[in-house]
């Protein structure tokens, strides 16, 4: 019998990853079933468990692969890199113009299926800890909460912002004002109802500048 090389089980994982990922485009995560994905790969069902335990298994290293392939990472760095050249407002105005890019070019692809996972773990918390336990690395909000955290903190020692609320409460609200937005635009985008007269407002870009503007006022800075 020939050996199995870590090249092989490699890509017959990605495959499955790959599968599992077009499925989520194409239905709700949560109906995603373990027979979709041998359906799809026209592998067997022992040739799906001889590398994953569970569907949710398959999943969090969906998640991982998602991570590595599109990352914003870089680019909040690169923002808040210019911290000491740019006024506060401008940083904010930056990472939301980045974050407005972000959403529109992943709106039906990275984006829905992690608006979908917020859902998930909402109807099945165990599930959504299962998948997301073993991830080493922070997704890209995660990240982006970090830093802006950290940022936030240091421009308040030093004098440059005087915010209105707390840094905590303040990343909450921008947390929550997101994920709605991410949840308007999608549904927007996949049921479009022609006859709203706001239709052409429901646009990452619009939605994002204008929570921007709020985030300044919030921060004191107006500008």
């Amino acid at each position: 019998m020939p050996k199995v090389t870590e090249e092989y089980i490699i890509k017959k994982k990605k495959m499955i990853t790959d599968a599992a990922y077009e499925l989520c485009l194409q239905k709700t995560v949560c109906t995603v079933t373990m027979q979709d994905i041998i359906d799809r790969t026209g592998f067997s069902q022992g040739g799906i468990y001889r590398f994953y335990k569970d569907i949710d298994d398959i999943f969090a290293d969906m998640i991982r692969q998602m991570r590595e392939r599109v990352s914003i990472k870089g680019k909040i760095d690169e923002i808040l890199a210019q911290k000491d050249l740019l006024p506060p407002a401008e940083i904010t105005n930056r990472l939301f113009e980045m974050l407005a890019e972000f959403m529109s070019s992943e709106l039906m692809g990275i984006e829905k299926i992690d608006f979908e996972f917020s859902v998930l773990a909402m109807n099945a918390p165990g599930r959504t800890r299962k998948i997301m336990g073993n991830l080493a690395e922070a997704g890209n909000m995660e990240y982006l909460t970090m830093r802006t955290m950290e940022y936030l903190q240091e421009q308040v020692r030093r004098g440059r912002i005087r915010p209105r609320v707390s840094a905590e409460e303040l990343l909450a609200f921008i947390s929550s004002a997101y994920g709605g937005i991410q949840m308007n635009c999608i549904v927007h985008h996949c049921y479009r109802h022609e006859r709203n007269p706001l239709a052409e407002l429901y646009q990452p870009q619009v939605q994002l500048k204008t929570l921007a503007q709020t985030v300044n006022y919030l921060i004191g800075e107006e500008g």
